[in-house]
């Protein structure tokens, strides 16, 4: 799982979420700020290309995401390569929806080997080149860090 957010502080909020599943099945979807969500950093704008205009426009609402990711990974266990920022985002998501979370998302940290720590960053820069994908969204990022996980436990 990867979260793009409206900022890099303690007041930002989720405004994409993507999720690789084990089975290749992908989800992805812009987060409609709610009301009272007011922050926003034109520097996270800038990075991953989500405008505040796009998420009033194309942006789901937070409840209707948080059924869909309940939904779409069930009780499965979901990891996250930013873990301490995308654990609180997650935890605002669900709270604010008052939708109780129906997984666990973990540091993937706890599931790498120390031989995957010593290839991962030059596995990743590796497949980011092949994947030549030009922007930095929650997506691709998810896929990102899936198949460079795979890759060093493989290889």
């Amino acid at each position: 799982m990867d979260i793009e957010a409206s900022g890099f502080g303690p007041e930002s909020y989720p405004i994409e979420i993507g999720v690789v599943r084990s089975d290749g099945a992908r989800y992805c979807k812009l987060i409609k700020p709610f009301d009272d969500w007011y922050h926003w950093d034109i520097e996270a704008e800038n990075l991953h290309g989500i405008s505040k205009k796009l998420l009033n426009t194309r942006g789901i609402s937070g409840t209707q995401i948080c059924l869909e990711l309940n939904d779409f990974i069930g009780s499965q266990q979901t990891f996250s390569d930013g873990w301490v920022v995308d654990s609180p985002w997650l935890v605002k998501l669900y709270d604010r929806s008052q939708i109780e979370l129906g997984f666990r998302l973990s540091p993937l940290e706890i599931i790498l080997k120390e031989l995957q720590y010593d290839v991962w960053d030059k596995v990743k820069a590796d497949i980011f080149h092949k994947m030549n994908v030009p922007r930095h969204r929650a997506s691709s990022d998810a896929e990102l860090i899936q198949r460079t996980y795979l890759e060093t436990f493989n290889g």
